[in-house]
């Protein structure tokens, strides 16, 4: 739900009195985080990677036609006032003048100055709604200018994993990763070492507006390194050179102001020129590092207090690679957690001229999930099931009864959401927190006039869905088919080892070894837990050749076991 910008607080310490004056003081706030990159020399010349780099895109008509023909009619449009509903209505007609101006942009390595300009639009993130600093600014960029990206940006993110560049800790914006691969790769490593009875200290890293201050030099640099050159390269950097923006603030604009650093947040092409320009990060460190984006986690096994020493030179090798590359942390909200040892390590980082000491925390939202230091999953299912029911609550409110069809869309689409996220990485296996979540879906069947006076198995199964906990297995069901099958770009061997008489007579030919495990946190994650299940399945289920059919037979040998809720 978006939040109205109401007033915002100045230098002065009083409070803007308009909108104008709103829109004014957050162009002024972001436009300060910006740095002044100054002179720098290059570390990688001109000459390098020209022959087996990646210099130039051919754009042609049906390429372009088919990118218009998939953009959102509900999206805003950009400063040049060029609506996403006109581009897709007139695909057929306009692709071909669009690709002749894409061809003659890429090929002079110039812009129109409506593709660099961008209205920022305040998105509210958390604090006090008269703070500059708890809002997001997410640009509105020209639509036709965004075609041109997604075709760039295929093709780069073609180049890219051809050429294997992709660290295998990223996993933001990267295919066939995710926010759930990032948490059960990490959640993985970290049981296993409680189940061998040692200790984790965890460093929650913080940047300071990281896609803000990227330097532009450096990242251009950084995209020759990778294999980037040509006119190719050319255009990026006169897409990131000499841009403005302005904010707006219901309805309201500031002045323009002048972009000195940073990716554009809302561009297409931003996250990827993030994601190289970070790339390097994990090979300054020894430890084990996981990211999503600029959300970055660090840690290390922990028996005795000279074992935290390794993790405080790895934070001095990121102060050294924050200081080179201009991309700052921010010590003040950077966390570390101790998780299943009381060996009380503390931490320090550079801020400035000054060493900050990292603060202890016990719990720590990660990628939208609620971790706690004893791993357990009973937080995240009070705070799913109270934002889920926070959503039917409003629905009740808006809507006495619904019929089924009415029904089904509301609540897949808004409330159920809500209680399933990433829930392969946090399942519950304590009955309460099971209950927990499936007393939302309770109340929530209640809502549809027809079956509300049924009993709650009867009403699933009129509507046709499947209880909480059977979609919770279903889904880990899907997500070990999608590591197994390469669905997901996993390392499979760090979660399954094939079991050794696959060769037999008895079950299919993908079951799984089940280890022995000594803690329940272990025992009950998704990797041990589903097993059973996984091998119990029928060959027929496990052959799918997509996710689909996977889902389709899987349902169907539930529906030809009598399970139906």
């Amino acid at each position: 739900m978006k939040v109205k910008v109401g007033q915002i607080r100045k230098v002065n310490g009083e409070l803007t009195a308009s909108d104008v004056e709103s829109a004014q003081a957050l162009g002024r706030y972001f436009s300060e985080v910006f740095i002044r990159e100054g002179e720098y020399k290059p570390e990688y010349s001109e000459d390098v990677n020209v022959e087996a780099g990646f210099g130039q895109i051919n754009i042609d008509r049906n390429t372009v036609m088919k990118k218009l023909q998939k953009l959102q009619m509900d999206k805003a449009q950009g400063p040049d006032d060029i609506h996403p509903a006109v581009l897709r209505n007139c695909a057929e007609i306009i692709s071909k003048p669009l690709t002749m101006i894409y061809e003659k942009s890429l090929q002079e390595g110039k812009l129109p100055d409506d593709w660099k300009v961008a209205t920022v639009i305040p998105i509210y993130k958390k604090g006090s709604k008269n703070d500059a600093g708890n809002y997001r600014p997410v640009s509105l960029t020209s639509v036709p200018c965004k075609v041109l990206e997604s075709v760039m940006k295929d093709a780069m993110v073609d180049y890219l994993e051809t050429t294997g560049f992709y660290n295998d800790c990223q996993h933001g914006f990267v295919k066939g990763k995710s926010t759930l691969t990032n948490l059960l790769e990490t959640l993985e490593s970290w049981t296993r070492i409680l189940d061998e009875g040692l200790g984790i200290d965890v460093i929650y890293l913080d940047y300071r507006k990281a896609f803000d201050t990227v330097p532009h030099k450096r990242l251009i640099d950084k995209l020759r390194g990778s294999g980037i050159n040509g006119s190719l390269l050319r255009w990026i950097d006169q897409f990131l050179l000499d841009r403005k923006m302005r904010v707006q603030v219901n309805g309201s604009l500031s002045d323009w102001f002048k972009v000195f650093s940073g990716v554009p947040q809302g561009s297409v092409l931003g996250p990827l020129l993030f994601l190289v320009y970070v790339q390097d990060l994990p090979q300054w460190v020894t430890n084990s590092i996981m990211m999503f984006a600029d959300d970055t986690k660090l840690w290390a096994r922990i028996s005795t207090l000279e074992d935290g020493q390794s993790l405080q030179r790895d934070l001095q090798q990121l102060a050294e690679w924050s200081k080179k590359w201009l991309l700052a942390f921010n010590p003040a909200k950077c966390k570390v957690m101790h998780i299943g040892h009381e060996v009380k390590t503390s931490y320090t980082m550079t801020d400035g001229d000054s060493i900050k000491t990292l603060d202890t925390t016990t719990e720590e939202k990660d990628l939208g999930i609620l971790v706690t230091r004893d791993l357990k999953s009973q937080e995240q299912c009070i705070q799913s099931a109270k934002k889920a029911q926070s959503v039917l609550g409003m629905v009740k409110r808006h809507f006495k009864e619904l019929d089924k069809e009415d029904f089904l869309i509301i609540y897949n689409t808004y409330i159920r959401p809500h209680l399933e996220y990433c829930v392969q990485a946090w399942s519950p296996h304590l009955v309460k927190d099971k209950v927990c979540l499936e007393r939302i879906q309770r109340r929530a069947t209640k809502m549809v006039k027809e079956v509300k006076k049924l009993k709650y198995e009867d009403r699933l199964r009129k509507l046709g869905i499947y209880s909480l906990e059977r979609r919770r297995l279903r889904g880990d069901l899907i997500e070990v088919y999608k590591v197994l099958s390469g669905k997901e770009k996993v390392n499979k061997d760090k979660f399954f080892t094939l079991a050794q008489d696959n060769h037999g007579l008895r079950g299919h030919n993908q079951r799984l070894f089940k280890p022995r495990c000594r803690t329940t946190v272990r025992k009950q994650f998704f990797t041990n837990r589903i097993i059973n299940q996984w091998n119990s399945l029928p060959q027929e289920v496990i052959n799918a050749t997509t996710v689909n059919i996977f889902k389709n037979r899987l349902d169907k040998t539930w529906k030809d076991m009598g399970i139906n809720s």
